[in-house]
């Protein structure tokens, strides 16, 4: 991942944590409870993100440490899935970031993931076609509460 994708990934969540924390960040070392914290997901989903392989801390005893890495890996990932991404398909990114080192010739960063046009294209028509639904679903369901008698 390069220093610039770290970098917006790690600027893009606002810092929650106090001076006492600070050690940590000079060394990037967080706990599971620190990221959690910090990006406002539950220690299952941490979990859960380590179960897959899209993050993988170190430990020490029962402990689990996360690096600056780490860190800015969730951040991609959860911009992954703010944006529509599957979990297999952020995967994949993460796989193609790190084989890249963060330099994509043909991709464009958005919220510090490398997406390529066809991939924008997609994300944006699976977008657009669940918004439809979503929408048809709002319209029925309002029609039907209108015919309703109130109280």
């Amino acid at each position: 991942m390069s220093r610039q994708s770290l970098a917006m990934a790690g600027s893009s969540i606002h810092e929650t944590r106090s001076a006492d924390d600070s050690a940590a960040d000079q060394t990037g070392d967080f706990t599971i409870s620190d990221l959690a914290r910090d990006f406002g997901v539950t220690l299952r989903t941490l979990r859960f993100y380590e179960s897959r392989g899209l993050i993988a801390p170190s430990r020490s005893g029962m402990t689990r440490i996360y690096s600056a890495r780490d860190r800015a890996r969730l951040a991609l990932i959860l911009k992954g899935k703010q944006l529509g991404f599957t979990l297999v398909e952020i995967r994949a990114m993460l796989a193609n970031e790190d084989k890249k080192g963060g330099a994509g010739d043909a991709a464009a960063s958005v919220g510090g993931l490398q997406l390529s046009r066809e991939q924008i294209v997609e994300q944006l028509e699976l977008l657009r076609s669940q918004r439809a639904e979503i929408e048809g679903a709002i319209a029925e369901l309002e029609s039907s509460l209108s015919r309703m008698p109130k109280g």
